[in-house]
């Protein structure tokens, strides 16, 4: 069964990091971040080149890796090819599940209006009990499939009163345009851009449902090692969190053409999300292990585990 999951979890992914990527060893000259461009915080300051700024006097030089989703990035980060990398919930559950090596040093503050599920805009669906024997399209093992589950249960329906489609972003959109699935469930800036371009409705967003918690997770030895150099890139993304919270259009204009997105869709994007770090809290670590314990108690991952297990 482990073996399976890895193969099903992870091996998409290993080719893509083993080609990609060579194992390095620990360097406490260098620090490897692994983003992707919907991290709009990460992205903000690697345009400005603010962390090469701050490190350089440290004689720390600054690599930037881009990965498409969390899973890939968590894998780079299981073979060491970065040293941090920022996720979704529940990414690092599945990685975790599957023996995956890193640790919890900081989390973003709950963001629920950055996930939502949406219909089109003229779909017979008014509420979510209407989604029983529905096509849902989501992102397997992404944090909206967490927030499918208790979304649904709120609503009175089980995970398994609806139909779900597994698929990536793009061809999930694919899908949800034609009318191949009745809803689509995902996050920003998707939604933020599903609205603007095609008129999506959003039927529900995760305001009371579930927290939207972001984590960063970094290599084990780094963590351990790297104290000062952890403290200082949280300093960072505390100063450019505070400055984009007060400066929400300004910051869209500075993203969006590294994103590709309209500007207005960038602003509801910075909007939605806190844009505050902190380091892990025990509380905050309860809410990552019920979502644990919900995977398993649907079979999700292959066994229990212990989100503790993954602190430095």
């Amino acid at each position: 069964m482990r073996r399976m999951f890895l193969k099903s979890f992870l091996g998409a992914f290993l080719a893509f990091a083993v080609i990609a990527f060579a194992r390095a060893e620990y360097n406490p000259k260098v620090l490897r971040i692994g983003f992707q461009k919907s991290a709009s915080v990460l992205t903000l300051i690697k345009a400005q080149g603010t962390l090469e700024k701050r490190f350089s006097e440290k004689g720390v030089e600054v690599k930037w890796i881009e990965f498409p989703a969390g899973p890939q990035m968590l894998e780079g980060l299981n073979i060491g090819a970065i040293d941090i990398g920022y996720v979704g919930e529940a990414p690092p559950i599945f990685a975790q599940a599957a023996g995956a090596n890193f640790v919890y040093v900081g989390y973003e503050g709950s963001s629920p209006k950055a996930e939502a599920l949406l219909v089109q805009k003229d779909s017979r669906i008014r509420k979510v009990a209407d989604l029983k024997g529905k096509k849902v399209a989501l992102n397997k093992g992404s944090n909206v499939h967490y927030f499918l589950v208790k979304l649904l249960e709120k609503h009175g329906l089980k995970y398994s009163d609806i139909q779900p489609i597994f698929l990536a972003p793009a061809d999930a959109r694919a899908a949800f345009e034609r009318g191949s699935v009745d809803a689509w469930v995902i996050w920003d800036p998707y939604t933020a851009a599903s609205e603007k371009q095609i008129g999506a409705r959003i039927l529900a967003d995760a305001t009371g449902v579930v927290k939207n918690y972001a984590y960063f997770l970094a290599e084990r030895t780094f963590a351990t090692k790297s104290a000062d150099t952890l403290a200082q890139l949280f300093e960072e993304l505390q100063k450019q969190g505070e400055w984009i919270n007060g400066h929400h259009r300004e910051a869209s204009l500075l993203v969006a053409p590294l994103q590709g997105l309209d500007a207005d869709v960038v602003e509801k994007t910075l909007r939605h999300f806190s844009n505050v770090f902190k380091p892990i809290t025990d509380s905050v670590l309860s809410e990552q292990q019920e979502l644990g314990d919900t995977f398993f108690e649907l079979k999700l991952i292959p066994k229990a585990i212990k989100v503790k297990d993954a602190l430095p």
